[in-house]
């Protein structure tokens, strides 16, 4: 723009405000340089009454004739232009976003579009189309949490029980989510209040007003209780994700959500709720029923009743396929018992676990750190391979939660029984058995806790995830981190009394 040229200054508080501005600005053939958009919005007093009034903005872009955009004051001529639909779709959401760059950066699109540039919106590296872009799906996601996070709590006035909800939004987007709420509560009379605008709905029509305070809703109601009784009990503690959690379901939003009160707790008693559904799971299969009666005083020769009895197994689906049970072996009356995943492929045809390639890897890193085998106790959270078969070979195919529940009476008998002072576990299906679902290998490997079992108990990579793995060097920095875990664990170990 030149020293010459005056900027124009336009107004726009709503979509259609701003529609109707720049139809006629984009006629008169006004630049996007020469006008400075003023956001209404920012400094609102109060909703105008004919919010939803809806004009024919398509046609008015879409069909209507006018001058092809050229410089302000030129005549319009008969030259057409035509807006395509997307970028209407896309105008009318990124006119709730809370920016005051909005206007300006929707009108210079369609300068752009008008001007000859038809199929922009395509060009996702344009910065303009990107960040147009980024303000739809901020939009798009703040009405999903609005649905998703209003609470109405009850109160009652002369025409009985009305039900009101304060929320804070992140940009203008009560009114794109009102139509929903009045479509489900149609029944019931209501009011949603934010800090710019409110919605109220009499059970026939929606109308709009101006903004309110969070202490002009009510606190509670008597079904307040209720929903966090249902809330408790619909809880899914096998699926928490608490940085998914945190992003998903901000704190600013707590303080209107009853259920949040409950939070911290179910969290906190997640791994205990995890493990009760898992041993319910699938009609309570389990190798419970196979346990038998131990006899006798020595450590040895309990273990081999319960290798015995876990020989004829069937506890779950993995007895038919395996060739056998392959339960622990070693010395019965170990200070560290070292526990892995599931038996391999070379396991399951000799019974003996830990022989195969992930076996020789084992046992050249506990040589290395001073380990002696012998002395110590291997076994598996699971004593039946499981694998899909791929012509002559058989794939391991890893355990789902329902085996590993099925079989954990075998390992937590095998710890009753030789009461370890250290517990080793290998891979991530062997740490979440001895310390709970909630346990992240990537996270906590090399940590000590203490589980059910064993006061001093650790997880580290198994030996198989590390032959897995294709790059070399990458290989190589997982078995440095491995061997570096159990010369800890060997360090510990040796200092036992």
């Amino acid at each position: 723009m030149t020293a010459s040229e005056e900027c124009l200054s336009v107004r726009a508080t709503r979509w259609e405000d701003w529609r109707n501005s720049a139809r006629r600005l984009l006629i008169s053939g006004a630049a996007p340089e020469t006008i400075h958009w003023i956001d209404g919005r920012s400094k609102m007093g109060q909703r105008q009454s004919n919010l939803f009034a809806e004009e024919s903005f398509d046609s008015g872009l879409d069909e209507t004739q006018a001058a092809s955009p050229a410089k302000q004051g030129v005549e319009p001529s008969a030259s057409p232009f035509r807006v395509p639909k997307p970028y209407l779709n896309l105008a009318r959401s990124v006119a709730h976003h809370r920016s005051p760059k909005r206007w300006e950066l929707l009108y210079r699109l369609l300068w752009r579009i008008t001007g000859g540039e038809k199929h922009l919106l395509t060009n996702a590296a344009d910065a303009d189309v990107h960040a147009v872009t980024q303000m739809e799906k901020s939009v798009r996601r703040d009405a999903h949490k609005m649905k998703a996070f209003v609470r109405f709590r009850e109160i009652h006035d002369e025409g009985g029980p009305r039900f009101v909800a304060w929320h804070r939004p992140d940009h203008y987007t009560l009114e794109l989510v009102a139509d929903f709420f009045a479509r489900r509560f149609d029944v019931m009379r209501w009011a949603i209040l934010t800090p710019d605008e409110s919605a109220f709905w009499d059970g026939k029509s929606l109308t709009f007003g101006t903004g309110a305070p969070r202490s002009d809703a009510p606190a509670d109601d008597e079904l307040e209780e209720v929903w966090k009784t249902y809330y408790a009990n619909i809880f899914n503690p096998a699926r928490i994700k608490l940085s998914a959690m945190r992003a998903e379901m901000p704190r600013k939003h707590w303080a209107t959500m009853p259920e949040t009160e409950l939070i911290d707790d179910l969290v906190r008693n997640a791994p205990t709720r995890v493990e009760t559904m898992i041993r319910h799971a699938e009609g309570g299969v389990s190798a419970k029923p196979y346990l038998p009666e131990l006899s006798g005083s020595s450590t040895d020769a309990k273990l081999k009743q319960l290798r015995r009895a876990a020989s004829v197994c069937e506890g779950c689906d993995l007895h038919g396929p395996a060739t056998q049970t392959v339960f622990g072996v070693g010395n019965p009356n170990a200070k560290l018992v070292l526990v892995g995943e599931q038996p391999g492929d070379q396991e399951d045809l000799l019974g003996s676990p830990f022989i195969g390639p992930a076996g020789q890897l084992l046992d050249e890193v506990l040589q290395s750190v001073g380990l002696d085998r012998e002395e110590l106790y291997i076994t598996n959270a699971v004593k039946h391979f499981k694998f899909k078969p791929t012509g002559k070979r058989r794939l391991h195919v890893k355990p789902a939660a329902r085996e590993v529940a099925a079989c954990r009476p075998w390992l937590e008998s095998e710890l009753d029984v030789i009461r370890p002072s250290m517990i080793v576990a290998l891979g991530a299906t062997a740490a979440k058995v001895l310390l709970g679902p909630a346990f992240r290998l990537l996270v906590e490997r090399g940590q000590v806790h203490r589980s059910d079992h064993a006061k001093w108990t650790m997880a580290t990579y198994h030996p198989s995830a590390i032959l897995r793995v294709p790059n070399e060097e990458t290989r190589q920095t997982m078995r440095e981190a491995f061997a570096k875990d159990l010369q800890f664990a060997a360090e510990h170990y040796r200092m036992l009394p």
